[in-house]
């Protein structure tokens, strides 16, 4: 089987905080509801308009050339596979939005010098071998899979995926329209929770090579040629660059007969991209205009926060407890899924986040410059704007608050278990311990695990209350009515919900909070584009 991942890493959360959380409604509004007394809101016109404050990176690792990771499992009949190049998207050049992605999928989908691309997926078939690859914003990642009876014919195929690809014209023509018309077709106009999500890095990194998408612009794709594919090969996929990981039925012999044959790789090429700071865009919001029957909410800032730093686990395991992905016991998912079915997912990332299988994070998208998001999707455009107030006022919440202990420890078991889910095959247990060469947690899993084991919910807000404020998220909505969304968001006229069966009085008193919590939104701060026009360049 080959496949090829058009995804991308997709939004997270915000911007390093500096003033407190978002006030919530005046007192009378929150009468019998158990918050906090407050002051009375402070309406957005009213408040300084929050400027971008631009973040500081830190430079990732950078492992020495063709730096091997093997995991070996005595007794296993699997290999695994795992070839992680520093090299993705930030490596396009301007007006060539889309270059590396396309050279990957060229590459792994065209065909070889001996073998055309249906003749190649004709040999992996019968060898039940599995080969993939996908581009991120700075990685990208060849991984096989086969069982080591076949392993010698695979390797031939699989190496010559890298050092001999067919660079057929058709195929490339082919693999071009593919890639464009998934971006003015599928991203544009089937996926709008995708949409959002490459929204929210759009809006939050204005001029920077992070903005565009992975699979490209449309013009940058329109512009790539198949010498520009060549080009890019020798300049991106070098052993300098490489890091190779073999796992399961692995030995000394393979991996000096695998290191032996990528020897033939460029040695060197293009210097690896010294990226800016973070621009730290915060309050901004950008509403996609579309002919939607749902609106995707995606809502999140950049943050210095990394796997590197002491708070990230604290912070991590907060972002689990408002809702990790597809698990029931976040306070998004039940608060407005379960007790308002208001929609059906509200998640919460420390990291950009991509999924992989049913329900753990992607590994080898590290990101210099990280982000922190909420996905909360799909909603009714009648609902939207209570949803987003829903999503701040719970998270309000929980930053001061206490925390419940019986909620607390449910979130600690479940990401204790999720945790050990997160590693259980080879290939994701390469891709941790290629991911820590980079970050330099060598025993992330275990390192996280051990903070969950003692952290407490006063030492996991204090570590929230240094990252995240809620007055300087961004947003980005996938929407019909752009334009009255727009007045609904700045107007701050209370919405109230209306249930189609009686509701417990809990929640009609919270909703009644909900109802007037003050949105952060600025009205010059708020921009209506085309959906079809995004991406265009």
């Amino acid at each position: 089987m080959i496949r090829i991942s058009f995804c991308i890493a997709a939004a997270l959360l915000g911007a390093c905080a500096t003033t407190q959380p978002a006030t919530p409604p005046a007192d009378d509004v929150l009468e019998g509801v158990g918050l906090p007394e407050r002051a009375p809101a402070v309406k957005p016109a009213d408040r300084p308009v929050p400027t971008a404050m631009p973040i500081t990176v830190k430079a990732l690792r950078k492992p020495p050339p063709m730096t091997i990771v093997s995991l070996p499992v005595p007794n296993k009949p699997i290999v695994s596979i795992r070839l992680v190049f520093r090299a993705g998207a930030i490596d396009d050049p301007a007006g060539k939005e889309g270059l590396t992605s396309l050279t990957t999928e060229l590459m792994s989908q065209g065909g070889t010098a001996s073998l055309t691309a249906s003749q190649l997926l004709d040999a992996l078939f019968p060898m039940a071998a599995e080969l993939e690859a996908s581009t991120e914003k700075e990685f990208t990642v060849f991984t096989g899979r086969v069982h080591r009876d076949k392993l010698p014919a695979f390797l031939k195929i699989f190496t010559e995926v890298l050092l001999k690809p067919r660079w057929d014209p058709k195929e490339f023509a082919r693999l071009k329209a593919q890639t464009r018309n998934h971006v003015t077709h599928w991203l544009r106009g089937e996926n709008d929770e995708e949409l959002g999500k490459i929204g929210l890095d759009a809006l939050l990194y204005p001029g920077h090579p992070y903005r565009h998408y992975n699979s490209g612009t449309v013009a940058g794709i329109d512009a790539i040629t198949l010498d520009d594919v060549k080009a890019q090969a020798k300049r991106v996929f070098t052993q300098d660059r490489l890091v190779v990981g073999l796992a399961g039925a692995t030995d000394a012999a393979l991996e000096s007969q695998v290191k032996m044959a990528l020897a033939k790789l460029p040695a060197t090429g293009a210097a690896l991209i010294e990226l800016p700071e973070a621009p730290g865009v915060r309050g901004k919001t950008l509403i996609l205009k579309k002919d939607a029957l749902s609106t995707a909410i995606s809502m999140g800032f950049s943050t210095p926060l990394r796997r590197d730093d002491p708070d990230y686990y604290a912070v991590a395991f907060a972002m689990s407890y408002l809702g990790e992905h597809r698990q029931f016991h976040g306070v998004l998912f039940t608060e407005l899924r379960e007790k308002r079915g208001l929609n059906y997912g509200d998640y919460a990332y420390v990291e950009h986040y991509r999924q992989a299988g049913e329900n753990a994070p992607r590994n080898n998208m590290a990101r210099t410059s990280q982000d922190m998001s909420i996905w909360v999707r799909p909603v009714e455009p009648q609902n939207a704007v209570f949803a987003t107030r829903g999503t701040l006022y719970f998270l309000n919440e929980m930053l001061n608050k206490p925390i419940p202990k019986e909620n607390f420890e449910t979130a600690r078991g479940f990401l204790t278990g999720a945790t050990r889910l997160w590693e259980q095959t080879d290939q994701r247990r390469l891709g941790y311990a290629i991911d820590a060469l980079f970050y330099g947690t060598p025993n992330f899993l275990e390192d996280y695990r051990n903070a969950m084991a003692t952290l407490t919910p006063e030492q996991m807000q204090a570590a929230m209350r240094k990252y995240v404020d809620a007055g300087n998220l961004n947003f980005v909505f996938v929407a019909k009515d752009a334009e009255a969304l727009k007045v609904a968001l700045t107007t701050q006229a209370p919405t109230m919900m209306s249930y189609p069966t009686p509701k417990d009085e809990a929640v009609l008193k919270t909703d009644k909070a909900i109802s007037a919590y003050p949105l952060p939104m600025h009205p010059s701060l708020i921009e209506i584009v085309d959906a079809q026009s995004f991406m265009e360049k």
